[in-house]
């Protein structure tokens, strides 16, 4: 007898599934339903109930919908695993169940796992770093990526290593539970927590507390959509908090506010910087050791009130469309059993600036002789043997942490000044450098076509054209933020750089396409928040660094001076009139750079 074709297994699929939910709901083919069904209860009540009451109402359950309600992703555990074990390549339906192990199966671009690890506030030791490098060689292609949320991700591991991955995070202390779907990804906050002397506040603590309280509670997994929380501790280096659905500002309130003076936390709500919106202020604020109650509660509210119907409109900010702020926050409020604090804008004190090189470099920290030391990477490749080598600069050369950034690269922190010349003798042996160069510094890039399904360009390899075509073209003198992603999931954030490139198939013929990218200009983020706008749409990847070095040039021979920023500068021309600009400026020979020598 031949094998099943695709189509087949799919209807096959869908089948074993329906009749698994009937089950589970008391219902069998061939019998009559019962008259009554009985009343959900669980960790999953919340949320089978937001399902039969969308259900009820007309709506249509989308597949993942479907699936959760067929069976528990964290009870079918035992169930995946020998599949697994087994060398069997996941379904849909369990491909989206192991997301809630943290792992992905990312064919048909690699016919393998990726498996994306929680890391709160993008901080951990020098052994787990050097752990997870031995769990890429061992079950993975021998690398990682940092995570543009501040994370890890092994990639290339076979079905077998599927448990053994999983099960050996946890051996060091690491975890991927709930990496991935519809639950609240891994939580950020300020990269240099505890050792920035501008800082309010430290928000190791306030990650590290929700990321337990999200571990500890099933009843917040499988919400309508996937979810990001951060934390911003006023430092100088952006946690990029205003990307997320919610995000937590340290702030200090003024005398004459109506509350108490002193520390607070303003609540940000509904940034989806690819559906190109930002957190907005609430006008709230509370304690820092009531952030989990105001989180948790606003997660509830979105549990009951998100869309399960439809996957383009079920994040927070559909909601808070809909509703507006106000009477979200009035949800929020009676399920806290209280009121929340606000505060007028004007009765908060100005918080202090960013430096957008942070990351990278040399630079002091708030403890007397120590500083952190920022690491250029790829777009976040980083070989096991470097992140090894790494692990070790930091134990023998520094407090013994490793800092991830939203910016996919590392610091080392607590470097004493008479170990800043081996830190950097060491990573430039490695092929590394801890030098702002302008170009690379703001350099991001997601997975694209090498490891996704959904990227219509390969993002990484494309951001490394871009940057060595233009920094030997250009000579920055400012920094500039060039995000690179692959499709409208924008993982890379291309609406906030100040050149930003999402993948697209560019037609060459009547049926023919070929890689390439449209350009947005002009996004921001931290104290310059904005979503930028296309100015370029269906530029074929080859002729794409030629046209970002004209961006750049155009702005260098048209700016006001060099506090005018890249975005900025796009800010202040007409579409019409910018493309003009860009399209007259005169491509460059190139030069030489001592530090691409």
């Amino acid at each position: 007898m031949s094998e099943f074709s695709s189509e087949q297994k799919t209807y096959l699929d869908g089948f074993a599934s329906g009749i698994a939910a009937m089950r589970k709901a008391g219902v069998m083919p061939g019998q009559p339903a019962a008259t009554t069904v009985a009343e959900p209860v669980g960790p999953e009540a919340s949320h089978l109930k937001a399902q039969d009451r969308q259900v009820a109402a007309g709506g249509k359950l989308v597949d993942q919908e479907k699936w959760k309600r067929a069976e528990s992703p964290f009870d079918g555990y035992a169930r995946l695993k020998a599949e697994a074990d087994a060398g069997k390549q996941p379904n849909p339906q369990d491909n989206f169940r192991w997301r809630y192990h943290g792992l992905f199966w990312v064919a048909p671009n690699q016919t393998s796992f990726m498996c994306r690890i929680r890391i709160p506030n993008g901080i951990l030791k020098h052994w787990q770093f050097a752990g997870v490098a031995a769990l890429a060689d061992a079950h993975g292609g021998g690398y990682a990526h940092v995570t543009t949320r501040a994370g890890l991700q092994i990639r290339e591991i076979s079905p077998e290593s599927a448990a053994p991955v999983v099960e050996g995070l946890v051996d060091i202390g690491l975890t991927a539970r709930g990496a991935g779907a519809d639950n609240i990804r891994n939580v950020t906050g300020s990269p240099t927590a505890g050792i920035d002397a501008q800082e309010i506040i430290d928000t190791r603590p306030l990650a590290r507390s929700w990321h337990f309280h999200i571990l500890n509670d099933r009843s917040l997994y499988g919400l309508p959509r996937k979810f990001n929380v951060s934390f911003d501790g006023g430092g100088v280096l952006p946690a990029l908090e205003e990307t997320n659905d919610i995000g937590f500002q340290a702030v200090r309130v003024l005398d004459g506010a109506g509350i108490e003076p002193g520390l607070w936390m303003r609540l940000v709500l509904g940034g989806i910087s690819g559906h190109r919106d930002l957190a907005r202020d609430t006008g709230v604020v509370c304690r820092p050791a009531e952030c989990d109650a105001v989180a948790d509660a606003i997660l509830r509210v979105f549990i009951e009130n998100g869309d399960r119907t439809n996957r383009n409109k079920a994040r927070l900010k559909y909601v808070l469309d809909a509703w507006g702020f106000e009477t979200y926050l009035a949800a929020v409020e009676e399920k806290l059993g209280r009121k929340l604090a606000r505060v007028a804008p004007d009765h908060v004190a100005p918080r202090g600036g960013f430096d957008r090189a942070a990351h990278v470099g040399v630079h002091k920290q708030a403890q007397p002789g120590l500083n952190w030391v920022g690491v250029t990477l790829d777009v976040g490749h980083l070989t096991s043997d470097r992140m090894r080598a790494l692990a070790e600069i930091a134990r023998e050369c520094g407090d013994g942490d490793i800092r991830l950034t939203v910016w996919q690269n590392l610091l080392v922190s607590g470097v004493p000044d008479a170990k800043l010349a081996e830190v950097e003798a060491r990573v430039a042996a490695l092929g590394l450098s801890i030098h702002a160069n302008p170009i690379r510094a703001g350099l991001v890039a997601c997975t694209g076509m090498t490891g996704c399904k959904f990227a219509a360009a390969h993002t990484k390899e494309a951001a490394l054209v871009i940057a060595a075509h233009v920094e030997r073209r250009i000579a920055m003198d400012v920094p500039v933020n060039i995000h690179v992603t692959g499709c409208h999931n924008s993982c890379a954030q291309h609406y906030i750089g100040d050149i930003g490139l999402i993948g697209a198939k560019v037609p060459v013929g009547d049926d023919e396409t070929v890689e390439g990218f449209d350009i947005v200009v002009g996004g921001g983020f931290a104290d310059d928040p904005k979503i930028g706008r296309e100015l370029f749409l269906g530029v074929k990847a080859e002729d794409a660094p030629a046209r970002v070095e004209r961006i750049l040039a155009a702005y260098l021979a048209h700016r006001s001076g060099p506090e005018e920023g890249v975005a900025a500068w796009t800010r202040r021309h007409e579409t019409e009139a910018l493309k003009a600009l860009v399209e007259a400026a005169p491509l460059q020979s190139p030069r030489m750079l001592e530090a691409a020598e």
